[in-house]
């Protein structure tokens, strides 16, 4: 029976110490980045596997993070994953991804799968405002720690990486306006939510500083979905008096309503102007491209894994939460520019 290659044996090889090589192979950032390819690149040459277990009683760390989001089937989520992973890749962490598909049941099965793992942390956007605090208290309790990140719930003690929603609306709403729209419609989401309840209010509170009238009749809440975006034009413009713009909370909404409005025979941003929010890639390859609101999905992932390693390594249990909130960026595109469209 072949003997298993240990790190003493690529030690020898490379004329290194067995403690450099372990730390080489943990991704230690005391190694130089040569030295760590090098023994990584070795360890596969010889077939090396390392004891994951002995390495975890020795660090009393799992090395394993746990991801819960709501979908994946959206590049904001991916791209949010992307800078996780990033982040904590180099520092020797994998990343174990759950879906909750917006129902409670998974998200706390999620959770419970997740703790029995014996994750590090959790880095969660949660998918309903209804789920009991009580699981997310039985992560303190445990004292692992837990970072929310794009959609939170304020609980003691625990950290979250957001954008500001309530800006990103103000300023899409604003943006139309200027554009010379007077009746802009919004189609929201579950405001129980913290981040849909903003972008409501940053929209109405953009009306409101502008001296137009605000219409709760133009509010309509659905979901982030193109067939959900087609319903609810169809039902705006079937109005005594339609709207002459829509900003929505999803830019998958928002698709969905240009196809009822184009289909409709009106035209866009002539007739009506759209904005979405998340800046998803079929914004912008569009032929009639998407003004949408830009959440920087891959900082945020990166500052919430920044976050879990700052908490995860903190000798004091008493840590003070963190609450970054990263600033938003309206991208104006074809959809809601009505001047100077041959610049877009």
């Amino acid at each position: 029976m072949k003997k298993k290659t240990t790190i003493y044996d690529i030690a020898e090889k490379l004329n290194l110490t067995a403690a450099t090589v372990s730390r080489a192979l943990n991704n230690n950032p005391k190694i130089s980045e040569k030295t760590r390819e090098l023994v990584q690149a070795t360890a596969i040459e010889m077939n090396y596997e390392q004891n994951t277990l002995a390495r975890a009683l020795k660090s009393g760390k799992s090395f394993n993070v746990g991801v819960i989001v709501p979908r994946m089937d959206s590049n904001f989520f991916a791209s949010v994953i992307r800078g996780i992973e990033e982040e904590l890749y180099p520092k020797g962490y994998h990343v174990i991804v759950c879906q909750t598909h917006d129902q409670e049941e998974l998200e706390t099965g999620n959770i419970m799968s997740l703790l029995n793992a014996q994750v590090d942390g959790i880095l969660m956007s949660i998918s309903n405002s209804k789920t009991k605090n009580k699981i997310f208290n039985s992560l303190s309790q445990k004292r692992v720690p837990l970072i929310f990140f794009d959609r939170k719930k304020d609980i003691s003690g625990v950290s979250s990486v957001t954008i500001d929603d309530y800006n990103g609306s103000y300023l899409a709403t604003k943006h139309l306006i200027e554009q010379g729209c007077k009746r802009i419609a919004h189609l929201s989401n579950d405001r129980s939510l913290e981040i849909f309840k903003n972008r409501y209010l940053g929209y109405k509170q953009a009306i409101i500083d502008h001296g137009l009238e605000f219409d709760e009749d133009l509010v309509i809440e659905t979901f982030s979905k193109v067939a959900e975006g087609r319903k609810v034009a169809k039902q705006l413009l079937n109005l005594a008096s339609p709207p002459d713009a829509i900003f929505s909370s999803s830019d998958f909404t928002a698709l969905g309503a240009i196809q009822e409005i184009k289909e409709q025979g009106f035209k866009i941003p002539e007739d009506i102007s759209v904005v979405g929010f998340s800046n998803e890639p079929f914004t912008r390859f569009m032929e009639l491209s998407i003004t949408s609101v830009d959440q920087s999905p891959i900082e945020m992932g990166r500052k919430a894994a920044k976050v879990f390693l700052e908490e995860v390594d903190a000798k004091d249990s008493k840590k003070n939460p963190q609450q970054i909130v990263l600033q938003p960026e309206l991208i104006v595109r074809k959809s809601s520019l009505k001047t100077n469209l041959e610049a877009i």
